[in-house]
């Protein structure tokens, strides 16, 4: 079954909301390698378990808020059955380098998520 895998945090200025998220919930935050200003998010549930992994960068566009990203088998075949449902496919599938496909969708009520594929070859 599909599951959130990874949550998207878009930031204005990204030392103030790593200071913000580090003392609110001790989130654990580390650069990703390369030249992008992007940062990995670690979570724990209260029982110290992993929670659900994240990244932080820049903000794009004053509309973009936090994006949940579900992780499935096909993006493409996900995007195909988010319209076929009703829902808007916002991006379409676009490759990450090294990570995979993702995807950016509306449902019906107008809450938008991310579809995420892994795929380590993407180019």
């Amino acid at each position: 079954m599909p599951a959130i895998a990874h949550l998207d945090l878009p930031a204005n200025d990204i030392d103030r909301a790593k200071e913000f998220y580090t003392e609110l919930f001790d989130w654990k935050f580390e650069k990703v390698p390369g030249p992008m200003d992007y940062y990995f998010i670690e979570t724990e549930s209260l029982d110290g378990e992993k929670g659900v992994a994240g990244g932080m960068g820049l903000r794009r566009s004053p509309e973009q808020r936090i994006t949940n990203f579900i992780e499935v088998a096909s993006v493409e075949d996900y995007c195909t059955r988010v319209e076929k449902l009703g829902g808007i496919v916002q991006q379409p599938k676009m490759p990450v380098p090294g990570w995979g496909y993702l995807a950016v969708c509306m449902d019906t009520e107008e809450n938008t998520f991310g579809l995420w594929e892994i795929d380590e070859n993407t180019a």
